[in-house]
C-alpha cells in the first residue's frame, strides 16, 4: 500500500492525490484508507518513513563495509541524492517541506529522520577523520554543512531545475566534499 502511495504522490503529487484514487489504484475503498492513515498529511509521513526506513538498512550495511573512507563517502553520497527527475523519494521530501511550516508532527518527524542521515554521515566522516583521510573541523557540523549541499543539490535533480543531472550533482558533491574535508579523492 505504502509503496503504491510513493508512487502516487510522486506522479502528481499530494494535492492532486485522492483517497478515491488511490484506493482504485489498490483496490480498496477510500475509507479503508482513511481509517489506516486518517488524513494525507499522514499518508504522506507513513509513505516517507517506510521510504527512509529502507535507505536506513542500505545505510548501516554501507557502515559496516569494509572500505577506503573516501570510498565509504562516495558511496554516501551516491545513496543520498536523487535517481533523477521526479525521483519518488525525494517528491515524498518536496511534499513533505511544502506542509512543515505548519505541522509540528510533520517538522518533528523531518528531524527525526534527518538526525539518521546526519549520524550516519558523522560516522563516516569521523572514521575517515581517524586513518588521517579527511581533516574536520567538527564532524556535526561538517556532516550538517555537506547535508545541506546535498538537500540542494538534490532539488535541483528532482525538479530538474537548470537541466541538473544525477551525475552533475554527484560530482559537485564529491568536489565540495574534497575542498571540506581536505581529501584528495572524496
Amino acid at each position: 500500500m505504502l509503496e503504491e502511495a510513493v508512487a502516487a504522490i510522486a506522479e502528481n503529487g499530494l494535492a492532486a492525490l485522492t483517497m478515491a484514487g488511490l484506493a482504485d489504484r489498490l483496490g480498496t475503498s477510500g475509507g479503508h484508507i482513511l481509517y489506516y492513515f486518517g488524513s494525507k498529511d499522514q499518508l504522506l509521513l507513513a509513505a516517507l518513513r517506510w521510504s527512509e526506513d529502507r535507505l536506513a538498512a542500505e545505510r548501516a550495511a554501507l557502515l559496516a563495509r569494509r572500505v577506503q573512507p573516501t570510498r565509504k563517502l562516495d558511496m554516501f553520497l551516491g545513496l543520498y541524492l536523487p535517481s533523477g527527475p521526479r525521483d519518488p523519494r525525494w517528491m515524498l521530501w518536496i511534499e513533505l517541506w511544502a506542509r512543515t511550516a505548519g505541522n509540528d508532527e510533520l517538522r518533528s518527524a523531518q528531524d527525526e529522520i534527518d538526525l539518521g542521515w546526519s549520524a550516519d554521515l558523522e560516522k563516516v566522516l569521523a572514521a575517515g577523520a581517524d586513518r588521517g583521510v579527511f581533516a574536520l573541523d567538527d564532524a556535526a557540523a561538517d556532516a550538517s554543512e555537506l547535508l545541506a549541499l546535498l538537500e540542494g543539490l538534490s532539488t535541483r535533480v528532482v525538479l530538474g531545475l537548470g537541466g541538473t543531472t544525477r551525475e552533475d550533482a554527484l560530482a559537485a558533491a564529491r568536489r565540495a566534499a574534497g575542498r571540506l574535508l581536505g581529501a584528495a579523492n572524496a
